[in-house]
């Protein structure tokens, strides 16, 4: 019988985790380009104002937040890629919407297109089904890797193109590299090796699990804090630091690359460990220092780049440990929807992030915006107090003769240390999620499930 359970990854999830990665890297290459510029070259678009530009900037997440549930449920019965390539082309319009636009609410339109293209949360679930347990840590931070990369690129080519061919260029420039994404899913990316079964768990027990309610909260709190920020982060470079908006990426660059030096090892320290509770709580102190230091760049300039290196160190330890949580948490059955829940979360925090911050600059300057930033990571501290580490779990996958899938789903359950089991009738294979310390592999070698039926 072939059981495939192994501590490295194999060549087939090393090739489904680096085209993923490629994947994801230029989809947000895209996406990151326009954080930088659009509050610093948005004011020539007739009727903009900070209120405007936030929104702008920030309802990207929102129609992201409406449709992550549906894109993941979806995929859970259709299958991954078809969503996937789907989400590419609504992206793909909105680019050129936003890019065709005349005023700050063409912009917006364009934006809230974008936006719509909603899969992340899909994206996520086909890393969990193409990896191991074992091995999801080092496929998520990959693709964590991948953003930051991502980021340190779009700081760089964004206002380069944004100083020659304005926003427009840049939505362009997206626009593009939507199709360069559907190249790579369709050539690249392979198929699950998993169909997951008609019956799905209810939507209503994923959102009442109390441990991905507090993963859902996280990235929340994570990405509405990145996008306020960005509202503000960009002016104060030019106005403190007197920056020239072409040269931010000079800052932008080092912090990102130094950021992921530092992260690195708490990332591989909670993993070995297990000590994914610290690492948050870790994660929550240098954000909240973070926006201190932010709040006192005009009257230590400096205090702006060592917000900004501190800020991306604890923002990039979460934004690599929270998906790879997530999805060994998740049940199999519904993986699709929980990504799909956490990524509305996510887009959620974008877009109120950005009109909020929008707001409170108005209204009552940089100031109330890091202060609200703070207290919400004084919250997030707290709710991460109650937080599990992830169970000690593995995914199997056995070949199941043809003559014994009635019955195989029913053996394979009474196995002790069995968690879960989704059978793949038209493929003959069976996934099996059990807990590590309980499991017993002889028990299974007895059922010979792969020989024919007596």
């Amino acid at each position: 019988m072939a059981v495939v359970s192994t501590p490295a990854m194999s060549g087939f999830e090393r090739r489904a985790v680096l085209s993923l990665t490629s994947l994801y890297a230029f989809r947000m290459l895209g996406l990151f380009m326009v954080l930088p510029v659009l509050t610093l070259y948005g004011d020539s678009y007739p009727g903009s104002n900070a209120f405007l530009l936030g929104l702008a900037l920030g309802v990207y997440g929102l129609t992201q937040a409406l449709l992550q549930i549906p894109f993941g449920s979806l995929s859970d019965r259709l299958g991954r890629k078809p969503l996937i390539a789907f989400g590419l082309l609504l992206f793909a319009a909105g680019s050129v919407l936003a890019a065709s636009a005349e005023s700050v609410y063409g912009l917006i339109a364009g934006r809230a297109l974008q936006g719509a293209g909603a899969i992340a949360g899909t994206i996520m679930a086909l890393v969990g089904d193409l990896t191991a347990e074992r091995n999801r840590s080092k496929a998520m931070a990959s693709i964590g890797v991948a953003i930051g990369v991502a980021f340190a690129l779009a700081i760089v080519l964004g206002p380069a193109i944004a100083r020659s061919q304005g926003l427009s260029g840049i939505f362009w420039a997206t626009a593009g590299l939507a199709l360069v994404g559907l190249v790579i899913l369709f050539t690249l990316v392979p198929n699950a090796p998993l169909r997951p079964p008609a019956a799905k768990l209810p939507l209503g027990q994923v959102l009442k699990d109390p441990q991905l309610q507090r993963l859902n909260i996280a990235v929340l709190v994570l990405h509405f804090a990145l996008m306020a920020s960005f509202v503000v982060v960009p002016g104060l470079l030019l106005g403190e630091l007197e920056i020239d908006r072409e040269q931010h990426w000079l800052v932008y660059l080092p912090v990102m690359l130094l950021s992921f030096i530092v992260m690195l090892p708490f990332i591989i320290w909670a993993e070995k460990k297990r000590r994914h509770k610290p690492l948050l709580l870790i994660a929550c102190a240098l954000l909240l220092l973070a926006e201190g230091l932010f709040a006192l760049s005009g009257f230590w300039g400096l205090g702006l780049l060592a917000g900004l290196l501190i800020f991306f160190i604890g923002f990039n330890m979460l934004e690599a440990s929270l998906p790879s949580l997530l999805t060994r948490m998740a049940p199999m059955a519904a993986k699709g929807a929980a990504s799909g829940v956490f990524s509305t979360y996510q887009f959620f925090g974008t877009f109120a992030g950005g009109a909020c911050g929008g707001y409170l600059l108005g209204q009552f300057g940089a100031g109330a915006l890091f202060a609200l930033c703070a207290v919400l990571f004084v919250a997030l501290a707290w709710v991460g107090l109650g937080m599990s580490g992830p169970p000690a779990v593995s995914t199997l996958f056995v070949d199941v003769h043809t003559s014994r899938l009635d019955r195989a789903e029913a053996e394979l359950k009474a196995l002790s240390g069995v968690r879960e089991v989704l059978l793949a009738r038209d493929q003959a294979v069976a996934s099996v999620r059990i807990i590590e310390a309980e499991f017993d592999e002889a028990a299974l070698q007895g059922l010979q499930l792969d020989a024919p039926a007596a």
